[in-house]
C-alpha cells in the first residue's frame, strides 16, 4: 500500500465485545429431505483467516449463504461481532450485512459501471455522499493496486484485475468479515498467487477476520490460519491448517489432501500385496521438529540395514514443517517391522503399513 493512502483506511473494525466474530452454533438448514447443514457449530474470531474446504455439495455455498443472511437456518445459532442474525427482518438484517464483505467467484461487476463506480456501490446505496464514497473508492483502489484504473470499466481489465476490484468493493463499508466464495477459483495460478497475497497483506494491515470457502487446497494452505473440513452437512475435522495437513484424521479430509501430500508413486502402489512380499512398504507423516531432524540416520544407527527410503520430502506450512515419507523394510527378518515402527512411533510420527512389495527395483 501507498504511503499516501488514508489512516482511516487502515483501521481495523471496531468490535463489539468480545473478539469473536463469527459464532455458528448447531446451524441446520434442510432442503426438503436432503440436510446441507447438519449441526454446523464454529468459532471465528477477529483477525484469523479460515478456510472451509469440502467437496462439491458438502455445504459449503449453503453455509456462506447463511453467513450473510441469503438463506435462513431452519435451527440454531449465527452471530455476526456478537449480535444474532437468525430470525430479523430483511430491513434489520441491512446494518449487519454492511459488516459482511463478499468476493465472488466470477467477480460480479457492474459492466456499465467504472471500477471507481463499482467500488462506491455499498457506499451510494448505503447512502454517503459522492465526494466521500469517491475518496474511499480511491483509497481503496490504491490498496488493492489499481489506482490507474479508476476511469476503465470491467470489460478492459484482466481476471485478477477485476478480483481486486471486487476485493476493493467488499472493503468499501469497513467490513467486520470477509467471505471469499471460491474467489480464486477461475484465475490462473499466478493470477492465484498474487490475489492471496493481497488477502493475506489485507488482513495483517486491517485486521480483517476472513472465511474462505474453497475446494483448492493450494488456497488453504497458502494463507489460512485454521481449516475446518466439511462433509455432508457437518464440520468432520478443524484445527491449525499445518496440524490438519500433516496428519488428515478422517479419510474425506485425506481425500481432499491428497492431491497436496506426497503420495506413493503408482507404480509402486499397483503392486503391492496385503499380506506377503520381500518388503513392508509403511508410510510416516510427522511435524515439527521431527520432521527436519536426523531421523533416518538415527533409525540407521539404531537398526542397521532396516529400511530403504523409496519417496517423500518436507514442506513447510505457517512456519512448520511438515514431511510423509515411504519407505521399505525388508521381512526377512519378522521382528524387524515392528521395531522400526516402534522406533519412529517413539518420534512422534505416524506409521503406517501399506502393503508388502514384490518387485522392488
Amino acid at each position: 500500500m501507498n504511503s499516501h493512502v488514508s489512516a482511516a483506511l487502515i483501521e481495523a473494525p471496531e468490535q463489539a465485545g468480545a473478539d469473536e466474530v463469527v459464532r455458528l452454533v448447531d446451524v441446520r438448514r434442510h432442503f426438503g429431505a436432503t440436510a446441507a447443514l447438519d449441526g454446523i457449530s464454529l468459532t471465528v474470531r477477529k483477525g484469523e483467516i479460515v478456510g472451509i474446504i469440502g467437496r462439491s455439495g458438502a455445504g459449503k455455498s449453503t453455509l456462506i449463504r447463511c453467513l450473510n443472511g441469503l438463506e435462513r437456518p431452519d435451527g440454531g445459532e449465527i452471530k455476526i461481532e456478537g449480535s444474532s442474525i437468525v430470525g430479523l427482518s430483511e430491513a434489520d438484517l441491512q446494518p449487519l450485512r454492511r459488516r459482511v464483505g463478499m468476493i465472488f467467484q466470477h467477480f460480479n461487476l457492474l459492466a456499465a459501471k467504472t471500477v471507481e463506480e463499482n467500488v462506491a456501490l455499498p457506499l451510494k446505496i448505503a447512502g454517503v455522499a459522492k465526494a466521500e464514497r469517491l475518496e474511499r473508492a480511491h483509497d481503496l483502489l490504491d490498496l488493492v493496486g489499481l489506482a490507474d484504473k479508476a476511469k476503465a470499466y470491467p470489460a478492459s481489465l484482466s481476471g485478477g484485475q477485476k478480483q481486486r476490484v471486487g476485493i476493493a468493493r467488499a472493503l468499501a463499508a469497513r467490513p467486520a468479515l470477509l467471505l471469499s466464495d471460491e474467489a480464486t477459483s477461475a484465475l490462473d495460478p499466478e493470477t492465484t498467487r498474487s490475489i492471496l497475497a493481497l488477502l493475506k497483506d489485507i488482513n495483517r494491515k486491517l485486521g480483517l477476520t476472513i472465511l474462505l470457502i474453497t475446494h483448492e487446497m493450494e488456497v488453504v494452505r497458502t494463507i489460512a490460519d485454521r481449516v475446518a473440513v466439511i462433509d455432508a452437512g457437518r464440520i468432520v475435522e478443524e484445527g491449525q491448517v499445518w496440524s490438519v495437513f500433516a496428519d488428515p484424521k478422517t479419510p474425506i479430509s485425506r481425500s481432499l489432501l491428497s492431491g497436496s501430500r506426497p503420495q506413493l508413486p503408482e507404480h509402486i502402489a499397483a503392486r503391492l500385496l496385503p499380506t506377503a512380499g520381500s518388503e513392508a512398504i509403511l508410510s510416516i507423516d510427522l511435524a515439527g521438529p521431527e520432521a527436519h531432524g536426523a531421523l533416518f540416520a538415527d533409525l540407521s544407527s539404531a537398526l542397521p540395514h532396516s529400511f530403504r527410503l523409496v519417496h517423500g520430502g518436507i514442506e513447510h506450512i505457517q512456519n512448520q514443517p511438515v514431511a510423509r515419507f515411504f519407505i521399505a523394510v525388508p521381512v526377512r527378518d519378522p521382528t524387524l517391522k515392528d521395531k522400526v515402527e516402534q522406533f519412529l512411533t517413539a518420534r512422534s510420527a505416524r506409521v503406517e503399513v501399506l502393503g508388502y512389495d514384490t518387485d522392488h527395483v
